[in-house]
C-alpha cells in the first residue's frame, strides 16, 4: 500500500512541487495540500495520511499549533516539519511537540523522499544544520541529576551518537558498514532500552540524560 503524504503550506507553488515530487514515486501517494492547520482534525480524519510535511509559519493556525493536535488526534501519523529559517525556539517546540523530523526547505527533493521513507522505518530525519542547534539547545539544559546509560552497549551508543546528529539508518549504515537492517535491529533494542517509541523521544532522552 503506497504511503499517503499531506502538505500543509501556505505556498501554492510549493504545493504542487512537492505534488509532483510525491506522485513521481510509485510507492507514494499525495493525499492533499492545505494553506494551514485550522481544519487539521477534519483534514485527518477525511485524508488519511500516512506522513504530514508542516510548514512552520502559516497564518490562522501554525506548523506548531497543528503538530500538537496531530498528535493529540492521531499521535501514529509521522509530521515532519519545514522552515526557511533555523528558528532555535521553534525548532525546540516542534521537537519537544514530537515532530519526528525537521528539514530546511532548501533541502535537495531526493533527500526529503529519503526522509519520508527514513521516518516510516523509526528514523528522525533532519537537516544537518538542524540537528547540529539541537545539539547546541540541549547542551545547556540542566543536566539529569543521575547520570544512566540505560545498560546500552558501546555499539549501541554509538549509533545513538549519529542518531542525534541527524544522520538517517543508511547514513548510518554506510558510516558503520554494517545492513540498513542491522542498525533497524540495533535502534529497536535502544528504544527498548531507554524505554522509548520514536526517534525523536529516543534523541531528546539520549541528551537530557548525556549518554551522547
Amino acid at each position: 500500500m503506497a504511503t499517503r503524504v499531506l502538505v500543509y503550506d501556505d505556498n501554492g507553488g510549493r504545493q504542487e512541487a512537492l505534488k509532483l515530487l510525491v506522485s513521481n514515486e510509485i510507492d507514494m501517494e499525495f493525499a492533499g495540500a492545505r494553506e494551514n492547520c485550522n481544519t487539521v482534525e477534519d483534514d485527518i480524519l477525511k485524508l488519511k495520511p500516512d506522513v504530514v510535511l508542516m510548514d512552520i509559519d502559516m497564518p490562522v493556525a501554525n506548523g506548531i499549533e497543528g503538530l500538537k493536535r496531530i498528535k493529540k488526534l492521531k499521535p501514529g501519523i509521522f509530521i515532519i516539519m519545514q522552515t526557511v529559517f533555523e528558528h532555535e525556539e521553534k525548532i525546540f517546540e516542534a521537537i519537544r511537540a514530537g515532530a519526528d523530523g525537521y528539514f530546511l526547505k532548501k533541502t535537495a527533493p531526493a533527500k526529503l523522499i529519503e526522509g519520508i521513507r527514513d521516518v516510516l522505518d523509526g528514523g528522525a530525519p533532519m537537516t544537518p544544520s538542524v540537528a547540529k542547534k539541537i545539539l547546541e539547545m540541549f547542551s545547556h539544559q540542566p543536566t539529569a541529576k543521575n547520570k544512566n546509560n540505560f545498560d546500552l552497549t558501546s555499539r549501541e551508543v554509538e549509533i545513538l551518537s549519529l542518531l542525534t546528529k541527524g544522520m538517517s539508518y543508511k547514513m548510518i549504515a554506510d558510516a558503520m558498514i554494517i545492513s540498513f537492517h542491522t542498525v533497524n535491529a540495533h535502534l529497536k533494542k535502544i528504544y527498548e532500552k531507554l524505554h522509548v517509541h520514536s526517534a525523536t523521544e529516543a534523541i531528546i532522552k539520549a541528551i537530557d540524560h548525556r549518554i551522547v
